[in-house]
């Protein structure tokens, strides 16, 4: 059976395909909170994390949601069963797309100027979730563990979102990885209780050798 994440992964580069070929396509699918308050087009707090500004853009968000979708797709299989554990993984992706942008749509209701597109908040949280099942897991790039990583990516993208000297949506990036965590593991004690003291078990474990060296 083909996984969910492939099916994200097909069904976002389709689309987002599509809309670089065809501007106005890209214009009613991105984030655009002005619009979105005005015309009450809610559904772009989903739709703009099927298209990218770019190939690149697009590349770099497949790459992660396949790295780390994969192993959290296993996971959640696993852990809460074969329908429930498929069904709660799409829901966190598409959860995530929305509760990751609210904060940019609230501070940016009245900006025309604004508009944003990608999946990164989605994949933020994929990236979480993975770092709660394996805090001490080493990343090939950057070399550290991923708690490290993980604590590093919020420092950065608070800094840079407060700084602003870029067009990356930072804040939507931070309150996706908050909230892939605050997800795993609410469901984690609303349904398992015992996966919260695999997770402490897995953090108190502590860091070992990289296994590149």
């Amino acid at each position: 059976m083909i996984s969910l994440t492939l099916v994200l992964i097909i069904m976002t580069s389709l689309i987002s395909y599509q809309a670089f070929v065809n501007p106005e396509m890209k214009a009613r699918l991105m984030l655009y909170p002005v619009q979105m308050k005005s015309r009450g087009e809610w559904y772009r707090f989903v739709t703009y994390g099927f298209v990218h500004a770019d190939w690149q853009h697009l590349l770099i968000n497949m790459f992660v949601l396949y790295m780390f979708g994969e192993y959290l797709e296993s996971a959640m299989f696993s852990v809460f069963g074969a329908s429930l554990g498929r069904l709660m993984y799409l829901v966190l992706y598409l959860s995530a797309l929305v509760i990751a942008t609210i904060p940019s749509y609230f501070k940016h209701q009245d900006n025309y100027g604004y508009a944003a597109v990608g999946a990164s908040g989605a994949t933020s949280a994929l990236v979480f979730g993975f770092i709660l099942f394996n805090p001490w897991e080493w990343f090939l790039f950057p070399p550290l563990p991923a708690l490290l990583f993980g604590i590093g990516y919020l420092w950065y993208s608070s800094y840079m979102e407060k700084r602003g000297l870029d067009n990356i949506g930072h804040n939507t990036h931070f309150w996706g990885a908050i909230y892939g965590l605050v997800f795993i593991l609410i469901s984690a004690y609303a349904l398992r209780p015992g996966l919260l003291y695999f997770f402490l078990d897995r953090l108190l474990a502590g860091p070992s050798a990289p296994g590149f060296l």
